[in-house]
């Protein structure tokens, strides 16, 4: 596919040149699908549309090398100002192809360094995405699980509709939660992000949104209207990033036309008395056992202090902990922990090791072909197949770093790395934010609530995150003022 894109001399190209490792350039292979990607360009938009429907866009390394020299290209490119990626049927992506893994590890040593390798491609282009200096704006319209949460969730914007299912499914397929999953996930809010990781719980349509995955919510009948949008969309050269977020944020407002009105967070599991459950049970253990023994006790409270709703939430939420691969999961939290020190590019290095460890084990290749191999579907008989049998030798194998690491594509990504997302901005205020203000600060619930509209320039959804966060985490004097919670 030839490049059209007018390039520049990336010495010249200002606040969007970028240096690339001088490994081996990624390119396409010969057996690669043709059509598996598509690529557009209307005015300065660029689209990158997933094209696998039938296998509802699950990514490959036949994609990825399509995706990523085409970004590398469009980042050098004066007449490119914004990506969009999205899929094309009922999913935007519904993961890694983890089947065709699954097979080529039954075949041995070389199959599982074939694995190896995809995940490092894989890894490779979820960086990119992570450190890119254009905008980038993902439309996850439909399910978007493993493999297409890397595609999306570092990007400084996420548009979640009403098709949206997200999860990350790894621990029950005898893996983890990986492409960039380490960074992401415990930068959510309150136990959120451990509670995805653990269980592979799915968020739908604007519960996506209210948790933070995506930063706007939009009908799926709007895209097309917002890409023309974006395609007319003009910067001056001198504009860094940050200021083409804020035209491309306001932008995207523009087509918000409200959240559901019956869908209120504080009645969905990202609030109210189950997102109050979620940080009793997982902020308390200091190990997955004791996650487990915190659940019980909620059950064990039916008919006491805890709502019915709580109960039965503890009881399905232990069950399926216990179901999941128990290497996946003392991985997992173990990945949670570490992960909120790691900056992004430790975080896809990290990953990488962790990842060619799991292709070794046989977890992996139980979880893949019991669920998603297997006609009709059974049960996977994990090994060991006790959390009480996961030695803390067994985990720490699992981040034991060999010589060699991941490279990187950017040349400087040690040096562009970050602890936390410079465009978090994009999305609804973070509660440890609302929190701080709020003990900073002599306020009532109005007043809270009327700064955080203000300083997102009204932002569709504040108002009511702001609301579901002081229920929650603080009570009103007599006088109405907030004093939030011990």
């Amino acid at each position: 596919m030839p490049l059209r894109a007018k390039i520049t001399n990336p010495a010249m190209a200002g606040p969007a040149s970028r240096t690339y490792a001088s490994s081996i350039p990624i390119t396409e292979q010969p057996g690669d699908e043709p059509n598996d990607v598509v690529f557009g360009s209307n005015y300065g938009v660029r689209t990158i549309t997933l094209n696998r429907p039938k296998k509802l866009n699950s990514l490959n390394g036949s994609m990825a090398r399509k995706i990523v020299p085409r970004l590398q290209e469009w980042q050098k490119s004066q007449l490119a100002n914004v990506i969009v990626i999205k899929g094309e049927g009922r999913a935007f992506c519904a993961g890694g192809d983890v089947a065709a893994l699954a097979l080529d590890n039954k075949k041995g040593p070389e199959g599982q360094q074939n694995s190896k390798d995809y995940f490092g491609l894989e890894y490779k282009l979820d960086h990119l995405i992570a450190s890119y200096t254009k905008p980038y704006v993902a439309f996850i319209d439909g399910i978007t699980m493993g493999g297409g949460v890397g595609l999306s969730l570092h990007a400084p914007f996420r548009i979640a509709t009403e098709n949206t299912v997200f999860a990350m499914p790894e621990t029950n397929i005898g893996f983890f939660p990986d492409v960039g999953g380490s960074f992401f996930l415990p930068r959510m809010d309150g136990q959120m992000g451990l509670y995805l990781a653990l269980t592979s719980e799915q968020l739908k349509g604007v519960d996506v949104f209210w948790s933070g995955v995506a930063t706007h919510y939009l009908h799926s009948s709007s895209l097309p209207d917002l890409e023309a949008r974006l395609a007319e969309l003009q910067f001056k050269d001198y504009d860094n990033l940050q200021q083409r977020l804020r035209v491309i944020n306001s932008t995207i407002e523009e087509f918000c036309t409200g959240v559901p009105h019956d869908q209120h967070p504080t009645n969905s599991i990202v609030g109210g008395n189950h997102r109050a459950a979620i940080d009793y049970a997982f902020q308390r253990a200091n190990d997955t056992n004791g996650i487990l023994e915190a659940l019980q006790g909620l059950v064990e409270n039916q008919g006491g202090s805890a709502p019915a709703e709580v109960v039965e939430w503890a009881a399905k939420t232990r069950k399926t902990i216990l179901q999941r691969s128990p290497t996946s999961v003392k991985v997992a939290w173990r990945q949670y922990r570490e992960g909120a020190t790691w900056n992004i590019a430790q975080t896809f290095r990290k990953e990488h090791v962790i990842a060619s460890k799991f292709m070794e084990h046989p977890d992996f290749v139980e979880g893949v072909s019991a669920l998603l191999i297997n006609k009709p579907k059974t049960t996977p008989r994990w090994t060991p197949g006790n959390h009480n049998h996961v030695s803390e030798s067994d985990v720490n194998s699992f981040f034991r770093e060999n010589a060699a690491t991941l490279e990187l594509l950017d040349a400087d990504a040690d040096k562009n790395a970050y602890l936390d997302y410079p465009h978090a901005w994009t999305g609804l205020p973070r509660e440890r934010d609302v929190l701080g203000h709020v003990s900073r600060n002599t306020l009532t619930m109005e007043q809270a609530v009327e700064h955080f509209v203000q300083s997102t320039g009204g932002k569709q959804g504040v108002k009511e995150k702001v609301e579901e966060i002081l229920r929650r985490k603080a009570d009103a004097s007599d006088s109405g003022v907030l004093q939030l919670k011990r």
